[in-house]
């Protein structure tokens, strides 16, 4: 009966080269994403803020930020007793 090793079997992700690869990759595509607001000419529908270059990029940014903070503010509000429903 052939022995099975302890060793744990490393994947793709857990290589600390790779995750830096993968960063640098986002990274470049976040700024490639950004880099047409520069040269193209937008018409804005309600302020001239929407001609700023990279406004939906910061505005979609800002709206997730908020998102995160308001569920944290929730899940504090509405957190219970680990017994709650098991008290009489």
């Amino acid at each position: 009966m052939a022995k099975k090793s302890k060793k744990k079997e490393l994947d793709w992700f857990d290589h600390p080269h790779n995750i830096r690869r993968l960063r640098t990759g986002f990274y470049i595509v976040l700024v490639l994403l950004v880099l047409p607001d520069f040269f193209l000419h937008k018409h804005h529908l309600f302020s001239t803020v929407e001609s700023w270059p990279g406004f939906y990029a910061l505005f979609g940014f800002a709206s997730c930020v908020a998102i995160i903070v308001v569920s944290k503010m929730l899940g504090n509000l509405l957190k219970r007793e680990e017994d709650y429903y098991d008290r009489r």
